[in-house]
């Protein structure tokens, strides 16, 4: 079978090989199984690798979650053959598309970061040239050079899928591959390239003592504005974004940007629109630390600490991501038997609620399990690092296995898709302006305003009610 220039995602249906919750469960525990045997042997401070320093063990985390988007999202399995992807058993389809990743991923650190740019172009990309600094320890050397790899993955988790996503592939979508994925590829690592000299060079310039003047802005340009000095800040915003993104493609179904019919208008709404649903989640998880911990005071450290705040903003919308990404993948996005707008609400309030139950088990129970320290606030408590691991592994096993063991894959007939755009098409065109959609939208409006100043009395009364974490 050849490629009819959809992506393969698009092309397949998984169809279950048991009823009922068998096949979500089933999958649930494989995926948790792998989880945990490759989190000992890569990440566990307990275990072999031992990677989780944390930079470390994060920076490969990260950029492995990118490898894996250019491969599916951005070049649709290329070099691979749509027979080969079709016609391959699941685990050995699994098996070589994570190897070819990891050996992406390998050569895109240490061949890049480390090789190219490190030693031609900027030192605090190599760690052993960091070392032959004045007072550079090397785990600071290596600390320091994660750090830099790692800024540069937040951004790229980002503009990648949003080109997809947002932008829908223009203008190459009716290029064969792989010169439709390596256009996208070159002008979203062009971009990533530029917002990370404007957004986290500056925070590398400063690292270093001297702070480096004559090579970064120092100090950094958002300093009064974040009330920090550190690139956190935009950690924060662009972690968000990268969450924001993938709301979009999976529970929100491109709601409500699919309702604009003209592509152009569609596409550049779609992009800053997620950029500005993005700084929306971000200024409100930062105040929310406001009402709990009380004002941020510049130069404390742990919760009272604006660097840590803005770090931790991040921190707490990948908490939203793992059950968005549970929905899509092993509930079939549920629920789906009514409007788009109300199946989309509910899934939202489903994954709000839900991220707040992982956020609590996570600061209470996952210690005793992943290695981590025990604590809310110590410095090297990153868990962005475990959630993104289990994210990869879910993607993996979504993407590469198609859901085995639980679903098989059958791919559509060129009816069935048919049938489908149509189908979602007749749902986007059926949210028309009427009086009942008037309603909805003020009581919408009226109850996120009531919404709003319940959480500004409840949150400081449940944060001192819960023992969150031990101390």
């Amino acid at each position: 079978m050849e490629d009819n220039g959809k992506n393969y995602l698009e092309e397949r249906k998984l169809v279950k090989r048991w009823n009922g919750p068998i096949p979500a469960i089933a999958t649930l525990l494989f995926t948790f199984v792998l989880f945990y045997i490759t989190w000992w042997i890569f990440q566990d401070p307990r275990g072999w690798l031992r990677m989780y320093t944390p930079y470390v063990g994060y920076m490969y985390t990260r950029w492995w979650l990118i490898v894996l988007i250019w491969m599916v999202y951005l070049f649709n399995f290329w070099p691979f053959k749509r027979e080969w992807v079709y016609k391959t058993h699941p685990v050995v389809k699994g098996v070589v598309l994570t190897a070819v990743s990891a050996v992406v991923l390998i050569v895109l650190i240490k061949g890049f970061f480390e090789g190219i740019l490190g030693h031609l172009g900027l030192a605090y990309f190599d760690p052993t040239r960091l070392t032959r600094l004045p007072g550079v320890t090397e785990f600071f050397a290596i600390e320091y050079s994660a750090l830099a790899c790692l800024m540069f993955a937040a951004i790229a988790s980002w503009l990648s899928p949003s080109w997809v996503v947002a932008l829908e592939e223009s203008p190459w979508k009716k290029l064969p591959q792989p010169a439709k994925g390596f256009s996208m590829w070159v002008v979203t690592f062009f971009l990533s390239t530029l917002v990370f000299f404007i957004t986290m060079h500056p925070h590398m310039g400063i690292l270093y003592y001297p702070w480096q003047y004559f090579t970064s802005i120092a100090p950094p340009w958002w300093e009064n504005f974040a009330d920090t000095v550190s690139g956190n800040f935009h950690v924060s915003w662009i972690m968000c974004c990268t969450v924001a993104v993938w709301l979009l493609e999976t529970i929100w179904e491109r709601f409500p940007f699919c309702m604009i019919k003209n592509a152009h208008i569609r596409r550049t709404t779609a992009f800053f629109g997620i950029i500005a649903i993005a700084l929306a989640i971000h200024f409100f998880f930062y105040f929310v630390q406001e009402l709990t911990f009380g004002p941020a005071i510049r130069g404390t450290r742990n919760e009272a600490s604006p660097d840590w705040r803005w770090l931790h903003v991040g921190e707490m919308a990948i908490f939203l991501l793992v059950p968005a990404l549970f929905l899509k993948f092993y509930a079939g996005n549920w629920p789906t038997k009514f409007s788009l707008p109300v199946n989309v609400l509910v899934r939202t309030v489903i994954c709000i609620f839900s991220g707040i139950a992982l956020y609590y088990v996570y600061y209470r129970f996952g210690h005793l399990f992943l290695g981590t320290q025990k604590g809310f606030s110590h410095p090297q408590q990153f868990p962005m690092i475990p959630t993104i691991w289990l994210i990869n592994i879910w993607l993996v096993n979504h993407w590469f296995m198609d859901n085995w063991p639980g679903w098989k894959m059958v791919p559509k007939t060129a009816d069935e898709m048919a049938a489908e755009e149509k189908a979602h098409e007749e749902q986007v065109a059926d949210i028309k302006w009427n009086p009942t959609l008037g309603l909805g939208l003020g009581a919408g409006a009226a109850a996120g305003i009531a919404l709003y100043f319940i959480t500004l009395k409840l949150l400081p009364v449940l944060y001192k009610a819960i023992d969150m974490v031990p101390r």
